[in-house]
C-alpha cells in the first residue's frame, strides 16, 4: 500500500469511527471535501448519519 493510500484508508476509518468530522477527514487524505464527499459516495458510505429518532423529530417537527 503506497503512502497516498494508507492516508485516504486512515482519513476514511477515522470519519467512519467519528473521530475527525469530514472537513478534517479530506485534509487527511489531501483531497477537496467535495472530492471526498465523491469518493465516500462511490464506496457506498453515507455524508449524512442522522440519528433515526433525530431523522423523525426533523420530519414531524
Amino acid at each position: 500500500m503506497e503512502e497516498g493510500e494508507e492516508r485516504l484508508a486512515m482519513a476514511i476509518y477515522l470519519y467512519l469511527c467519528g473521530k475527525v468530522s469530514l472537513g478534517k477527514a479530506a485534509e487527511l487524505a489531501e483531497m477537496s471535501e467535495w472530492d471526498f464527499i465523491e469518493l465516500l459516495s462511490e464506496l457506498g458510505i453515507p455524508v449524512i448519519n442522522y440519528p433515526p429518532e433525530e431523522l423523525n423529530d426533523e420530519v414531524s417537527g
